[in-house]
Formats: C-alpha cells, structure tokens, sequence
C-alpha cells in the first residue's frame, strides 16, 4: 500500500511551471491525492484534474474566506459539481475568524447550506476552522449523519472526542515544526485509526522543507513524524492512513 495526501491545492499557480513533472512523480511514488477546491474555479479544476488523472480525485465546495460571492448560482454549479463520479467530498468549507472577511453569521449561513448538500448527496465534508472552533463545533454536532475530515485540526483532544465517532483528523507538516507542541500532543493522544496524512500543499511545508513550496510528495515527512510519536514502523502508519483516506472518501 503507498501513501496518500487528503489534502492538496495542486491546481495552484505555484506548480505552474512544473505541475506535469510533479503528476508524473505522484503517479510513480503515490497511491492518490486529493485536491481540495476552495472557490467555483478551483473546483472545477479539481473535477477536470479528476478526470484526467487516475491517481486525482476531488472535493468541491467554498472556503470561508471566499464566500461574499456566493449566489444560488454559484450553489447549483457547486451542486452540479457534486454529481461527478471522482468528487469524493465537499469542502473546504467552515468558519474562519482569523480573517473575517465576511461576518460570523454570514459563514456560519454558508457554511450551514454546504453542510446541508453534503446531507443530501450523502457526501463527507472537508472541514476548515480557523479561531471558531466552538462554533464550528455546534454546527457539526446538528448533522450527526454527516462525516468527514476536520483539515489541519486546531483544536484539543476534547473537542476531537465530540466528532470521533464520524470525523477523521488531518495531519500535516505542522506537526514537524519545532513550536507544534500542541499538535504533537494531539498526535500522541488520538486513536490513529482517525488520522488521514495531507500537505495542504503548496503550503506548509514540513521540514525539512519549512518556507518553500510544499507538494504532495513531502507527506512521507508527516508519516515519518507520526510514527515516530506513536512508537510505531513508517510503513504501518502509511497502512492505517491510506485505509483510513479510503474510508471516509469511499474509494475503492
């Protein structure tokens, strides 16, 4: 079994010069990866990565800090978007309070109607909260029939323990920083049969490669890193990772 990123924006401008080299790697080194849009365009070049790459699959949705053109326009061709046989979940979506680009009550609306298509196509969710991590919280806890993966989880071991029962917990370079003292805690302390391994790349670069361009191909560092704190051989923390990615995207 080889590894897996759950959580990657290949379609960004930084891979514009050499993104056919870094498929070409992924495909030869990597079980799949998975692109996250944030906004209508980005999504639609997740579904059209999708559908040209074998090893590419696609969650579409809206990013909080990328809603004040969210129209019923803009919903229906998210929802359109949905209905692609490669579109594993819907996301990134949630609250983000660092940036307030639009008020609270307008995410939590928006955040609300996403949830709302994830119920009714039966989709997980692809979860971003940024400083909101309560009221993140609340709206999760009103859709008990909606799972998925909480991205780059900020929060405690409590709070985690209120949406294990359906959400996995994704892990990235930051867990390699030397001030991550909180996410390491959390790594230690979860089950990791709820971890899924991501980049979030071209951000967040583990080290050895903090401050440049992250790819897909540097989860291999947070893997290491994993097995590391759980005592554990590299190639099972990429055994029970890769299964868990499959699970809750429901890949075959």
């Amino acid at each position: 079994m080889k590894i897996v990123d759950t959580h990657c924006h290949i379609d960004d401008k930084k891979y514009d010069d050499d993104r056919e080299e870094i498929f070409k790697e992924i495909s030869e080194k990597m079980e799949f990866i998975v692109n996250i849009g944030y906004d209508l365009t980005s999504s639609k070049k997740s579904v059209e990565y999708a559908k040209d790459k074998s090893f590419i699959y696609a969650v579409v949705g809206i990013h909080p800090t990328e809603i004040e053109g969210y129209t019923e326009a803009v919903e229906k061709d998210i929802e359109e978007l949905v209905k692609e046989d490669k579109v594993v979940a819907i996301g990134e979506i949630g609250l983000d309070y660092h940036w307030m680009i639009t008020d609270k009550e307008y995410q939590k609306k928006i955040f609300i109607r996403q949830m709302e298509l994830a119920r009714k196509y039966k989709k997980p969710v692809v979860i971003h909260s940024r400083e909101a991590m309560e009221d993140t919280l609340k709206i999760l806890e009103k859709y008990p029939d909606v799972k998925g993966i909480f991205h780059c989880f900020p929060g405690s071991i409590e709070s985690a323990l209120k949406i294990s029962d359906r959400y996995y917990f994704g892990i990235g370079g930051v867990l390699t920083f030397k001030n991550s003292k909180k996410t390491v805690e959390f790594v230690k302390k979860i089950d990791i049969n709820k971890i899924v391994l991501e980049t979030d790349s071209p951000y967040l670069s583990p080290v050895p490669y903090r401050g440049k361009r992250n790819t897909p191909l540097n989860v291999q560092y947070v893997a290491e890193k994993i097995a590391e704190l759980k005592e554990i051989s590299f190639e099972e923390v990429i055994s029970i990772t890769t299964e868990n990615a499959k699970k809750i995207y429901n890949i075959k």
